[in-house]
């Protein structure tokens, strides 16, 4: 497999398996939709943690297998790799990139799909497509200008530059930054914390941000005041409400 899904204490990890760089050929592109889509559906999984491995997240797509496709095939397949993205993005759970050395082009655009990426101290992201020729194609010129503002976000796409790891903080593209042997432990440990947590309660939040963000302001604040209303009707509403009476605020347990 190109990538796995391993799942313990309410966290399914997606480990991306293509050595030596995890290039996200058409295969892993199809079966990391297939295992987003999976992982959105388990109960068992609460939260989701994005791996590439101790050396590399992902250096991008394959090029060799690009080079073979002229612009036909690129029309035809360019929707399968965006909805292979966006079914990432989607996932109703709150979900974390653990980045390790490189996140560039296809890599980069797969974290940019999580809720927040934790970086070791030697990562580098980028999105170099510009040096093929070519423009972000799985939601880069969309997802990083929200993330980091547009002015960044096109110094990065236009120079193909690395962005290193405490850049990447500085601007927001990275949301933490770890030492290099504690990356993938750190974002089991968030997404570990999160799965203990509200289920739906989570959901409605990340659907209320990223609805909002999507759509503007007025579907937003549509979208929030649904949830918010709808959550008086689930079992973590009552459990939450119930323990911050009887026992004080932040000691709820919820499952």
């Amino acid at each position: 497999m190109t990538v796995n899904l391993e799942v313990a204490d309410g966290v399914g990890t997606l480990r991306l398996d293509r050595p030596p760089m995890n290039a996200l050929d058409i295969a892993m592109q199809d079966r990391l939709r297939e295992l987003a889509d999976e992982v959105a559906g388990r109960d068992d999984v609460r939260a989701v943690v994005l791996y590439g491995g101790e050396k590399v997240f992902a250096a991008g797509a394959d090029i060799k297998e690009m080079q073979r496709m002229d612009h036909a095939a690129m029309v035809a397949r360019s929707g399968g790799l965006q909805d292979a993205f966006t079914a990432v993005a989607r996932i109703p759970k709150p979900v974390v990139a653990a980045v390790t050395g490189y996140a560039l082009g296809g890599g980069c655009e797969l974290a940019l799909c999580t809720d927040i990426r934790i970086a070791g101290e030697r990562a580098k992201f980028g999105q170099p497509e510009i040096l093929l020729g070519l423009i972000p194609g799985a939601g880069g010129t969309q997802r990083l200008p929200r993330l980091v503002g547009p002015a960044k976000a096109k110094d990065i796409i236009f120079t193909g530059r690395h962005v290193p790891a405490d850049e990447a903080l500085m601007i927001g593209l990275a949301d933490r930054v770890v030492p290099d042997d504690e990356v993938y432990a750190q974002a089991h440990a968030w997404a570990a914390g999160l799965a203990a947590g509200p289920a739906m309660a989570l959901r409605a939040a990340k659907e209320s941000v990223d609805q909002g963000l999507e759509a503007g302001i007025e579907t937003g604040l549509t979208v929030e005041r649904n949830w918010f209303s709808g959550l008086f009707a689930t079992e973590d509403r009552e459990t939450g409400m119930r323990s911050f009476v009887e026992e004080g605020p932040g000691k709820a347990r919820f499952r």
